[in-house]
């Protein structure tokens, strides 16, 4: 499977919800939705756990995807992900990369190879 990447820097391929989904593995679903549930006190059920990637087109993604504020931007400037951005290094992106420092090494990679 070739490596997807959401526009925020995490690697979509590589995410639980996103490899439940590619099994259609509903005890997996169940495992990842109780594990987030925990780590992020969330109200998650199995069902909830179905994405196809923040790169996808369809509706098949995870809800807070959804939602995403940097997808959101992303789509807005029509880059594929925040390193392809003119204005990398924004707060939304910055502040994300406190919790997912590993976003922000593939994303200054992505814009090194620019």
């Amino acid at each position: 499977m070739e490596k997807m990447i959401g526009v925020c820097g995490l690697t979509c391929t590589e995410c639980p919800a996103f490899l439940a989904t590619q099994k259609n593995d509903d005890k997996e679903r169940a495992r990842v939705a109780e594990m987030w549930n925990k780590e992020f006190k969330a109200n998650l059920k199995a069902e909830d756990i179905n994405c196809t990637g923040c790169q996808s087109t369809g509706d098949n993604v995870f809800s807070h995807t959804k939602v995403c504020e940097i997808r959101k931007c992303g789509r807005e400037q029509a880059v594929v992900t925040c390193g392809h951005c003119g204005d990398y290094g924004c707060d939304k992106i910055t502040e994300f990369f406190k919790m997912a420092p590993d976003a922000k090494m593939t994303l200054d990679n992505i814009r090194k190879d620019l």
